[in-house]
């Protein structure tokens, strides 16, 4: 598209939505001899959350006009902000930005082809990288290189030398990535202002400064990696997103700090051009908006509803996270971002060792293989009147023979053609002469007369998907449980059915991609 547009209009898509720009002649004149070369850095620290489309859309309209577009994983930087990413896992905290930033790219339809990903240790530990950064420390001020990194680098009472070359490092990228121009937030002003100030010192040129609004957090205030409740994390279930935008900020006809409204103005109209409003017949059908101020208006008007607002992210956010989501639920993936990540609470287990005192690791639920299956046969045991033969499709090259004892509970009509939740990694085991190669989930209460009822994964599942608990959906299951550790039986425990007869784990939702696994009528029973 760069090659079919004037140069106003590449300006025109290159600062739309932003909130300053410094150096705005200087762009003109560059486009109008040739394309603009930019760069968008992000330090490798907490992990990306949905308010990294916002950026990611700015990157789309570079690429509309034409730009040449560098994507710095900035792994130096991470280590240097008050060592958010610790030596040891910044190799693995890059390798998942990556993964995750191209996966966000994909998403909105980016050609990954026409970007330039780069590492700052690729260039920043050279000879030349590192005379640079002394030169630089012999003109800069500690008062200016603390000034400048105020907004971005972690501010503490007794900071770290590390803090101060932070801002430097950011300037002298410009230089060696030979770019025309930075784009970042604008809380990254004052690192700006200072590699226009100081570049120039060196004899490098100054550059052009890009800057994008702090847009609002969806769940209200500033989104950030390092508080969970704040943000929107990209591999979140379809459940959570739904649970955390019912908690956003959006009051019937205020449009300040409005968070699901910015997310719309500053990710899907540049997206799509277009939002549609889904809602009931019967309050007006679904509407389609072509621009963002008649939506502001209609809501300030109170023409549009705030929970038919927050329904239309939520559907059209979901489907951005759909394809992130199928990435990271291969099990390379998975073993990256825990590794990246690790759980806080386990790194302290460990650290205490196997001391008498210290408190018992949790087991994580996500050991479990638990996945989508589907009922195909139905046959009584031959030698166990109370037991079923299944022939159960968990998304293998053969169906595996599953034995239950369901028959007191539930016919064989019932379950042929049924879509049922299969723990797939027990070590098999023989009933009465047959192997079972798996356990059938099911919900129970006792009574008068016990009941039984097969959970119900949500409509239009596959089999084979994964079914997995909520916040634990990252895990790596086991490859067989061994049964002397008994973490199935352990986990089991507290599995339960709730009021609104969802399938639960210490209170968390067992989920697949679809949504929440349930079961028909049991409030408040077991889950085996």
């Amino acid at each position: 598209m760069g090659d079919s547009v004037t140069p106003e209009e590449k300006a025109h898509l290159i600062t739309r939505n932003l909130q300053e720009v410094l150096g705005e002649d200087k762009l003109k004149e560059i486009l109008k001899e040739r394309e603009l070369r930019v760069y968008w850095g992000t330090a490798t620290t907490g992990k990306p959350h949905v308010a990294y489309f916002v950026p990611m859309s700015k990157i789309a309209d570079f690429l509309k006009a034409g730009c040449e577009v560098t994507i710095l994983f900035a792994d130096l930087h991470a280590y240097l902000d008050n060592m958010k990413a610790p030596w040891e896992l910044l190799e693995l905290r890059t390798r998942y930005y990556e993964h995750v930033i191209q996966a966000m790219l994909q998403s909105i339809g980016v050609p990954l082809e026409r970007l330039r990903f780069i590492r700052g240790t690729e260039y920043q530990l050279s000879k030349e990288y590192t005379l640079d950064v002394y030169r630089l420390s012999s003109v800069v001020t500690q008062h200016d290189a603390k000034k400048a990194g105020a907004e971005v680098v972690k501010q503490v009472e007794h900071p770290l030398l590390s803090g101060l070359l932070y801002p430097g490092l950011q300037a002298l990228d410009e230089e060696y990535l030979k770019v025309d121009a930075q784009f970042g937030g604008v809380d990254q002003r004052k690192i700006f202002t200072f590699a226009e100030k100081y570049l120039p010192a060196l004899g490098y040129a100054k550059r052009i400064h890009l800057m994008n609004p702090m847009v609002p957090g969806l769940t209200g205030g500033k989104m950030s990696s390092s508080e969970e409740e704040s943000k929107i994390d990209l591999l979140d279930s379809p459940a959570d997103v739904k649970k955390k935008l019912k908690k956003a900020f959006c009051e019937p006809g205020n449009i300040e700090n409005n968070g699901v409204l910015s997310f719309v103005r500053h990710v899907l109209f540049p997206l799509k051009s277009e939002f549609v409003i889904l809602r009931d017949e019967k309050y007006g059908g679904n509407k389609t908006y072509v621009d963002y101020e008649t939506l502001e208006k209609d809501f300030a008007e109170q023409l549009v509803h705030p929970g038919d607002l927050k329904a239309s992210v939520e559907k059209a956010l979901n489907k951005l996270l759909d394809p992130i989501r199928e990435k990271f639920a291969k099990p390379e993936m998975r073993k990256l971002s825990n590794e990246a990540y690790p759980d806080p609470s386990k790194q302290k287990n460990a650290a205490k060792g196997t001391a008498k005192n210290a408190v018992q690791e949790e087991i994580d639920p996500s050991l479990l293989d638990l996945r989508v299956g589907k009922v195909l046969n139905v046959n009584r045991h031959p030698d166990a009147d109370t037991l079923y033969v299944q022939a159960v499709d968990v998304g293998e090259e053969n169906p595996r023979t599953v034995v239950s004892g369901l028959v007191q509970y539930v016919s064989p009509d019932e379950l042929l053609g049924r879509h049922v939740v299969v723990l797939c990694n027990l070590k098999p085991q023989k009933m009465r002469g047959v192997e079972s190669q798996g356990m059938l989930l099911c919900a129970s209460r006792e009574g008068e007369q016990k009941e039984v009822e097969p959970l119900d994964p949500p409509e239009g599942s596959a089999p084979g998907e994964r079914v997995y608990i909520e916040g634990h959906e990252t895990g790596e299951p086991e490859g067989e449980l061994k049964p002397k550790k008994k973490v199935f039986e352990k986990l089991q425990a507290d599995f339960k059915i709730s009021d609104d007869l969802c399938a639960r784990w210490k209170g968390k939702n067992f989920l697949t991609k679809l949504g929440l696994v349930t079961c028909k009528s049991l409030k408040g029973g077991n889950i085996s």
